[in-house]
């Protein structure tokens, strides 16, 4: 019969227990990772500290789970407490992390299929209190303060921090109010293409009869049956007279 698996959890108490290793293998293991083995009448235990950060209590649990499974162990480790699942996602620009959402940003501006989307996207660099732009200024005016609060010499460059984050907030004062013109870019073009749209055909002989001018009408000319001179076919024969005229 397999042994039952032994299972590293985080307790309420902020300390991490593993129970189920009944074996000295399994207890050394255990122990070599960092955990600390209690024998009291609830049996053979493990655990970490409460005082010990929870970065750390998840480090320790990771690899005491890992050694354990190499030892062919079968091991419940709680999903808060796996490394593995805490991992922070990879950024395209490594620790710039600022840099790598500016660039989802400008993707979104690109792909904006219309002035709404447009300007939704663009929204995210220009809101008055949480855009990117608002969040550049104030930290290039904290550089400036923070140069000033640790060398007094340094003021030459304390104020081109501050001369930057006043740039910055020019770019802010000169694109003020720009949402309403962003949405309703290439409304004109969208309402002529769905004029073009929806413009009615003229068919074949409605446009024959349009392109054929009232004179044109007039003058068409068709020849009489059985040899006879030409007539318009536009004219009308007066009813011929019965009898000499008088």
């Amino acid at each position: 019969m397999p042994a039952p698996p032994i299972t590293i959890t985080a307790e309420f108490s902020g300390s991490v227990v593993a129970r189920g290793a009944t074996d000295d293998l399994s207890a050394s293991l255990l122990r070599h990772a960092g955990f600390l083995q209690i024998n009291d009448w609830y049996g053979r235990r493990h655990r970490l500290s409460t005082t010990m950060p929870i970065n750390d209590q998840a480090a320790i649990a990771s690899h005491a789970a890992e050694m354990l499974r190499a030892a062919r162990y079968t091991v419940d480790l709680s999903p808060a407490l796996d490394t593995t699942r805490l991992s922070p996602p990879v950024h395209p620009l490594g620790p710039y992390v600022a840099g790598a959402e500016l660039l989802q940003i400008t993707d979104r501006i690109r792909a904006a299929e219309n002035g709404a989307d447009l300007q939704r996207a663009v929204d995210h660099l220009l809101h008055p209190e949480h855009g990117a732009l608002e969040r550049v200024r104030e930290a290039l005016e904290a550089a400036g303060e923070h140069i000033n609060a640790l060398d007094e010499e340094a003021y030459a460059l304390a104020d081109r921090f501050t001369f930057a984050s006043e740039f910055v907030s020019s770019a802010q004062s000169e694109l003020t109010g720009s949402e309403t013109e962003l949405r309703r870019v290439g409304e004109v073009q969208q309402a002529q293409a769905g004029t073009r749209q929806h413009s009615p055909v003229p068919t074949t002989h409605q446009g024959a009869a349009l392109a054929m001018s009232p004179a044109a009408t007039k003058a068409k000319v068709t020849p009489a049956a059985g040899g006879q001179e030409p007539h318009s076919s536009a004219a009308v024969r007066p009813p011929s007279a019965s009898g000499p005229r008088r």
